[in-house]
């Protein structure tokens, strides 16, 4: 159908287009062109924001109707999502179109505050255990290369400690040898990987730009094709 795949094509080809070439256009009209595409960008966004939201709550549904395994969980993201909204709508009994006096401590304020906050860290706290259980496995000197990543490693972690400089003192008088490697093994052979995969990245990122651009890759159409 012309209408679900031409015009879709054409669009995304249009404004692909004029939003590459106007920072190329000194002209009064480019900087307003950008400002009214950003405007559209944060409607559509929000717009975004309402279908994820939907999308997440029938995931959930859908988990608690069929009872799969861990459905009392996503009991807790209908509990907890309720309850924000009604205390942001609440407000302090101001209303949801009011703005809370400064300093006030909101109910909505405090439950971001101490229950949010503490959750989120804690989950990120998790992960350290993770990354060193990945790293105890990642980190064995099978090969060359796994003896270098070991070496390098155990360069960057020790020589950001304290102790690295009592060490450094001890066996060679300097204070500065091991924070010494470190910052080279980090300045040079770890930002030249890093600014590789960097432009990889990049041109991996123009490649399927060009790619959407003249309608190569189609599949954010749906269909699977």
């Amino acid at each position: 159908m012309w209408y679900k795949r031409t015009l879709p094509l054409i669009i995304v080809f249009t404004i692909g287009l004029l939003a590459f070439v106007h920072d190329f256009i000194p002209h009064p009209i480019s900087p307003k062109f950008r400002e009214e595409i950003t405007t559209w960008i944060r409607l559509i966004a929000g717009f975004g924001l309402f279908l994820g939201a939907y999308s997440l709550m029938h995931m959930h549904v859908s988990r608690i109707r069929r009872r799969q395994a861990g459905w009392g969980y996503s009991v807790f993201v209908f509990i907890g999502a309720a309850t924000m909204v009604g205390l942001g709508l609440w407000n302090h009994g101001l209303g949801p179109l009011a703005e809370a006096p400064k300093g006030v401590m909101t109910a909505f304020k405090w439950c971001y505050e101490y229950i949010q906050v503490p959750c989120d860290a804690t989950i990120f706290s998790i992960l350290a255990f993770f990354m060193a259980s990945a790293a105890f496995r990642t980190f064995r000197a099978r090969n060359l290369g796994a003896a270098l990543l070991l070496g390098a490693a155990v360069i960057v972690m020790f020589g950001n400690i304290p102790i690295s400089e009592v060490v450094g003192k001890g066996l060679f008088g300097d204070t500065s040898v091991f924070p010494t490697a470190n910052a080279v093994v980090m300045e040079y052979p770890n930002m030249a990987a890093k600014r590789g995969i960097i432009l990889g990245i990049n041109l991996g990122v123009i490649a399927q730009s060009l790619r959407i651009l003249f309608g190569i890759e189609r599949s954010y159409l749906g269909g699977g094709d």
